[in-house]
């Protein structure tokens, strides 16, 4: 909330008997969305609902990791616009997003892993995406301090090298759609809880919350970790999705020591260095679900330990804070982008598991297109609920056993 009024014109604005869209969840996708409609699609009647405070969720609890090297023809088009749209959006928002794009270093650890990543960086550039692979040598010279002894319990093969890929400051991305939404006429109300959705003869009518009703024909739920659940206690829809703990932390600040953000599947760590100099780290997800953002001291423990291998350097260097977010995860670990299905004037943005954030200003725009128009964007067809009902699962999980569960 630290500087809120300033960023807020109007701040704490009235709630209205109606609006022509209500977005449930105060994350980066709906303000994202909220700023696109009202900028692109001339929509200013919009009202953002957020139970706490804007970023209170995923949008301030992960590591600021973007990157467009995914694996599926479908993701990688979305992934590679919204990695695009951050200096775009910085100019536009005239907010600085402390976009660094120092590229991305995704470690491999076997000869299977480098076979996997071939398919990937021809994938990536068949696509238009730049990507390289690197022998161990390579890799080396990208990230000086990396141990390439063979005595470690995963010795370095070589690397999946995306220059493109970066770091986004993430609370400045919350406080700049925010400003820009607002400044365009959109209504964020925090503290605010939505209690239920309205329908009537199978069609969206309105929203109840903590601060009255409001009439609507449409309503996007888009809410990270709580958005299966919003939708299935005010609505009785099932969703194809499992909530998951991820552990971050931030050690003592130090001198530059990594230029890329670095990865590693096979130990399930990531690490870029802030401009503080902290290291940020963040490991795999807890292994059940659950709606803890509590910390543990076993994934402490493992984030040192396979720091220590992969950076021997960082021997002795002390964690300072940590905490943890919420991945809402399908079984093909690709989002629900969908509307007006099952209920009329409903839509849904959800099930990004730890890839919401790398998304949010591509998945923002084309979901105000959605909104404002009721004709799904051919970028976003492939991701409807109803794949999973038929049998079209997407083959992004491979990703992650092939290479990197990064952020």
């Amino acid at each position: 909330m630290f500087g809120m009024k300033k960023i807020l014109p109007g701040f704490a604005p009235p709630l209205k008997f109606s609006y022509d869209a209500v977005l449930i969840g105060g994350g980066l996708h709906n303000l994202a969305t909220a700023w696109f409609l009202a900028r692109e699609q001339n929509m200013n009647s919009v009202a953002i609902i957020e139970k706490n405070y804007i970023g209170y969720g995923g949008a301030g609890r992960n590591t600021a990791i973007v990157r467009a090297n995914q694996r599926t023809r479908e993701n990688i088009p979305l992934y590679k616009e919204a990695l695009d749209l951050w200096p775009v959006m910085t100019r536009e928002l005239d907010f600085n997003l402390m976009f660094y794009n120092c590229g991305n270093v995704n470690l491999l650890h076997s000869e299977a892993a480098v076979k996997a990543a071939r398919v990937n960086v021809a994938t990536a550039r068949l696509m238009g995406v730049e990507s390289h692979l690197l022998d161990a040598a390579e890799t080396q010279k990208r990230v000086p301090a990396l141990n390439l002894s063979h005595q470690i319990t995963h010795p370095v093969h070589g690397a999946m090298y995306h220059p493109p890929g970066g770091i986004v400051r993430h609370d400045a991305v919350v406080w700049g759609l925010a400003r820009g939404a607002a400044e365009n006429g959109v209504h964020i109300h925090q503290q605010t809880e939505a209690l239920g959705i309205e329908t009537e003869n199978g069609k969206v009518t309105g929203v109840r919350t903590s601060a009255g009703t409001i009439a609507t024909p449409r309503v996007l739920v888009s809410a990270g970790g709580y958005s299966a659940g919003l939708i299935y206690h005010m609505l009785g829809i099932k969703l194809p999705i499992s909530v998951l703990t991820i552990q971050a932390m931030v050690t003592q600040p130090l001198k530059p020591l990594l230029n890329h953000v670095v990865s590693s599947g096979a130990y399930h760590v990531y690490a870029n260095q802030t401009l503080k100099g902290e290291i940020a780290t963040g490991a795999h997800m807890d292994p059940w679900p659950n709606y803890t953002t509590q910390t543990t001291a076993g994934y402490i423990k493992h984030q040192a330990e396979a720091l220590i291998e992969l950076l021997p350097c960082l021997a002795g260097v002390k964690f300072m804070r940590s905490w943890a977010g919420l991945a809402d995860m399908t079984p093909d670990m690709a989002p629900i982008m969908d509307g007006n299905d099952p209920v009329e004037g409903l839509f849904m943005n959800c099930g990004w598991g730890y890839f919401g954030f790398k998304s949010c200003t591509a998945a923002g725009r084309h979901m105000a297109r959605f909104v404002a128009t009721d004709q799904c964007p051919d970028r976003l067809k492939p991701f409807t609920l109803r794949r999973f009902e038929n049998h079209r699962l997407m083959g992004e999980t491979a990703a992650l056993v092939n290479y990197t569960p990064d952020n």
